[in-house]
C-alpha cells in the first residue's frame, strides 16, 4: 500500500473515529505521564535546543532544591559555569552523534551523577531529544525502606532501626541516638534479621538497596507533555 494511498484512507476516516483515536492518544500519553511520574528516579527530557519538555516529580524536586543542575527560563543549566561546559558537550554528542555520557557533577562531598541517554533522531516531534536520568544521592529512601518494613512485619522501632542502618549509621551510634543499650539494638537488629530471612544485617541493607525508589503518594503536581506533542504521538 503507498503511502498516498494510507493517506487518503485515513482522511477518509469518519470525524468520529479520528476523534475517539485522538482522544486515546491523550489519554495514553497522560497514563505514560503518571507512570512516569511514580518512578523514584528524577527523569528530565530535553529537546535538540536545549529546552526541558517534560520533567516527573523526582526531578522537580530534585532540581528545586541543592542540585548541580537547575532549570532556567526553560533551559537546563548547571549552577556551577566549570560544570556547564561538561553539560553542554554531553547534550551536543547526544543530540548530533547519539552518544551517551555519564555525568558527575557537584561537589566532591555531594557528588551527584547524571547519565545522559540520548532518544534517536526523531526522538521528538521528528528531531532527536535527550533523556537525564538524575542519580540517587543516598543508597536508599526511607519511603522504600518503611514500604520494605511494614510488608515484613518490622515494628516502629526497628523500622527506624533498619532506616539509620541504611543511612550509614552504626549500632553504637544508633544507641546513643535512642537513648538505649547496644544489647537492645543489638536484640533488635536481630528481630529485623529474623522477620526478613536475612544472615547478617549487611544482608539486609543490600535487600533495601536493591528496591525499585519510590514517591510519595502526596506530591506536587508536574509538568505535563504539551498537547501539541501528544496530539502528533
Amino acid at each position: 500500500m503507498t503511502s498516498d494511498r494510507r493517506y487518503t484512507m485515513a482522511a477518509a476516516r469518519p470525524r468520529h473515529v479520528a476523534a475517539a483515536n485522538d482522544a486515546a492518544a491523550v489519554e495514553w500519553a497522560r497514563c505514560q505521564a503518571r507512570m512516569i511520574d511514580e518512578v523514584g528516579y528524577g527523569m528530565v527530557l530535553v529537546d535538540a535546543y536545549g529546552a526541558v519538555r517534560m520533567m516527573n516529580t523526582a526531578a522537580r524536586v530534585e532540581l528545586e532544591a541543592d542540585h548541580p543542575l537547575q532549570v532556567h527560563e526553560g533551559r537546563l543549566r548547571a549552577r556551577h559555569r566549570a560544570e556547564a561546559a561538561l553539560l553542554n558537550d554531553a547534550l551536543d554528542a547526544a543530540t548530533t552523534r547519539g552518544a551517551r555520557d555519564l555525568l558527575l557533577l557537584g561537589d566532591s562531598a555531594a557528588r551527584v551523577s547524571v547519565t545522559v541517554l540520548p532518544l534517536g533522531a526523531e526522538g521528538l516531534e521528528g528531531a532527536p531529544a535527550t533523556l537525564l536520568l538524575l542519580g540517587r544521592r543516598r543508597v536508599s529512601d526511607n519511603l522504600s525502606v518503611q514500604f520494605f518494613a511494614r510488608c515484613r512485619g518490622l515494628t516502629p522501632t526497628e523500622s527506624r532501626v533498619l532506616e539509620l542502618l541504611c543511612s550509614g549509621v552504626q549500632p553504637v551510634q544508633i544507641a546513643l541516638l535512642q537513648g538505649v543499650r547496644i544489647s537492645t539494638i543489638r536484640t533488635q537488629i536481630g528481630g529485623i534479621r529474623e522477620k526478613t530471612g536475612a544472615r547478617s544485617i549487611r544482608d539486609v541493607v543490600n535487600m533495601v538497596s536493591l528496591l525499585p525508589p519510590m514517591v510519595p503518594t502526596l506530591r506536587p503536581e508536574v509538568e505535563r507533555w504539551p498537547q501539541e506533542w501528544v496530539a502528533t504521538r
